[in-house]
């Protein structure tokens, strides 16, 4: 009996094939991960606004603000306008209790995505998830950060 060295040829294509259909399959799923990281920032964003506008809040109440329809706080050392304690939804005021918001976001990045009653959006150009901020309407109302769009997994409970 003759004994065998190493694979046959019909051994060594079998297997090729065989990576070949995994990598078809598994493919599709790491083509989606850029968007997938973008809807993640995104939803990491509106917890840091949601984070940002809770600690303006108190500091406009220590202050004395945060009945007041319009006033301003300091906040990092830059004089912030609130209304209802909240930060007022301007780029201005939202930049300077979010950092990064300036530099790393775009405003009303998407006309597509419908954000009736926002006063301001922030996502990516061309991108369907953004994170929207309603200023405060009232003393008894507070400002309103939410996620929305239409990109898988956008969704978010508000």
């Amino acid at each position: 009996m003759k004994k065998q060295n190493g694979f046959t040829l019909i051994e060594l294509v079998v297997v090729i094939v065989i990576l070949g259909i995994l990598a078809v399959t598994a493919a599709p799923k790491f083509l989606n991960l850029q968007d997938d990281a973008k809807v993640s920032a995104v939803k990491g964003l509106a917890g840091a606004m949601k984070g940002a506008a809770g600690i303006t809040y108190g500091k406009a109440a220590v202050a004395g603000e945060e009945s007041k329809e319009t006033g301003n706080i300091m906040v990092n050392g830059v004089s912030t306008a609130v209304t209802y304690g909240y930060p007022q939804a301007t780029s201005a005021s939202l930049g300077a209790v979010v950092d990064g918001l300036d530099t790393d976001w775009v405003e009303n990045p998407n006309t597509t995505v419908l954000h009736p009653g926002a006063d301001v959006a922030y996502g990516y150009e061309g991108f369907n998830c953004i994170v929207t901020y309603t200023e405060a309407q009232s003393a008894n109302e507070p400002a309103k950060v939410e996620v929305k769009g239409s990109a898988e997994g956008c969704e978010i409970d508000n």
